[in-house]
């Protein structure tokens, strides 16, 4: 899909409008063990954004940063130059990859009550290093949170020197920051995209 006309305010028109779209494969199982989405990437992505861990509202929506009140479409909106958060979420989704923009987890499972970072235990990461290999276009990864970063550095090991890192503040209402502050660290990722 080739890249659309997005001036803040401007309608996006979306191939899959109306469209159910969810993104199978996250959830938990019965003794209470969470795992992640599958990645949302393809073979011209530029961009890995990079969270924890979907949260509960996540989970239960099966949606990637699901919570109302998580601001993670609001501040990539900013930075895209797109009212994300007003499109449903295929859409979004499309929106991303006509940019570059990929999105996946740091952890691929662990235990966790709730949705705070803090309380993830026994987790166990995704192969982070093969997948960024995997992706032929990619220049940079930006991490939504310090656990991410922390998780996700330890797991790139020496290979996260060949990219462009960026840590980002949490999108989570857990991180207590304004969002004004945080859109300034956001509207980064804009940079990360120019060829």
């Amino acid at each position: 899909m080739a890249p659309q006309d997005v001036r803040p305010g401007a309608s996006l028109a979306c191939a899959t409008a109306g469209a159910a779209v969810l993104t199978p494969g996250g959830g938990r199982d019965a003794g209470g063990v969470k795992r992640c989405f599958p990645p949302v990437v393809d073979a011209h992505t530029r961009l890995l954004i990079l969270g924890s861990l979907p949260g509960e509202r996540s989970l239960a929506q099966n949606q990637y940063y699901a919570h109302r009140q998580n601001r993670f479409w609001t501040l990539l909106g900013f930075a895209l130059g797109a009212d994300l958060a007003a499109l449903d979420y295929a859409c979004r989704l499309e929106f991303l990859l006509s940019r570059g923009v990929g999105l996946w987890d740091v952890v691929a499972e662990a235990r966790r009550e709730g949705s705070l970072d803090c309380r993830i235990r026994a987790a166990s990461g995704n192969e982070l290093a093969a997948f960024v290999r995997s992706l032929p276009e990619l220049s940079a990864i930006a991490f939504n949170g310090a656990t991410a970063a922390r998780l996700g550095m330890k797991q790139l090991g020496p290979l996260g020197s060949a990219y462009r890192i960026v840590n980002l503040p949490s999108s989570s209402p857990a991180h207590a920051r304004p969002l004004a502050e945080k859109r300034v660290a956001w509207d980064a990722i804009a940079s990360l995209l120019v060829r």
